[in-house]
């Protein structure tokens, strides 16, 4: 249904939240239809959002820009990181492997809390570093929870940063292997004595919010162990689900 006219300001306001809002990469028809303007004068209004770093263009698809995301990690690393520590706390406690937290950016997932135990503390805990999807569990978990459209970015910073056309095709199995399952498993590929394993944490639309990611020493990620942390790694990211829905959120009337 149309709107009232608004300012510029307001039209682009809307089309930015529109775009935040959505659960999927929106075409340019759905953005008019959702904000109530004319094809015209969002499309026109896009461009300046695009070029100012607002919404990003994925062909011809519209998604958060850097600049939202920007806010948005100022935000995790005052919210998702406060409301996540307990949890990284308990799972870490329960499985002795180190915890991280990462939020998706634009080139890759960006670790924004860690919890490292004494027995690891020869691991770098990594925090505050932005990590590439082709080679850490975190970003292929969240990258892998994004429909085809929005995936496409990540793909070609992969290739940016050198990941061959070979390993693009890994890699694309390794989404689908992570979409497929719920949860990204990484060894020997970045650090041969490394692994790690990464759920996704989502929104009720199905988006990724962040990723909480345990890390030990590939030794360690046998068939049997790998269950066994699936299994804690699931119930951590269904804690945080509920915690960051908010109190009573899916609770039923007495």
């Amino acid at each position: 249904m149309p709107r009232p006219a608004g300012s510029a300001v307001d039209k682009a306001l809307d089309l930015i939240e529109s775009t935040a809002r959505a659960d999927r990469p929106l075409r340019l028809t759905e953005l008019a239809n959702e904000t109530g303007m004319h094809r015209a004068t969002a499309y026109r209004i896009l461009v300046d959002l695009v070029r100012r770093g607002w919404i990003m263009r994925s062909e011809d698809r519209y998604l958060p820009g850097p600049v939202v995301l920007r806010f948005s990690q100022a935000a995790a690393a005052g919210s998702l990181a406060v409301l996540g520590r307990p949890v990284l706390q308990s799972l870490a406690d329960r499985t002795g492997m180190m915890v991280n937290l990462q939020v998706l950016e634009p080139e890759g997932g960006r670790v924004i809390d860690a919890v490292r135990p004494p027995r690891l503390a020869m691991f770098t805990d990594l925090l505050g570093e932005l990590l590439p999807v082709h080679t850490f569990a975190g970003p292929l978990a969240l990258v892998s929870a994004l429909d085809e459209p929005a995936r496409v970015p990540y793909l070609r910073a992969a290739e940016r940063q050198g990941h061959p056309p070979s390993g693009r095709a890994g890699l694309l199995a390794d989404i689908e292997r992570t979409r497929r399952t719920g949860f990204a498993l990484q060894r020997g590929r970045n650090d041969e004595v490394i692994a790690s394993l990464s759920r996704a944490v989502l929104a009720g639309g199905g988006r990724p919010l962040c990723a909480i990611t345990v890390v030990g020493l590939d030794s360690e990620f046998d068939d049997p162990a790998q269950a066994e942390l699936q299994e804690h790694l699931a119930a951590a990211a269904a804690e945080l689900e509920r915690a960051l829905a908010g109190p009573g959120a899916g609770a039923g009337h007495d």
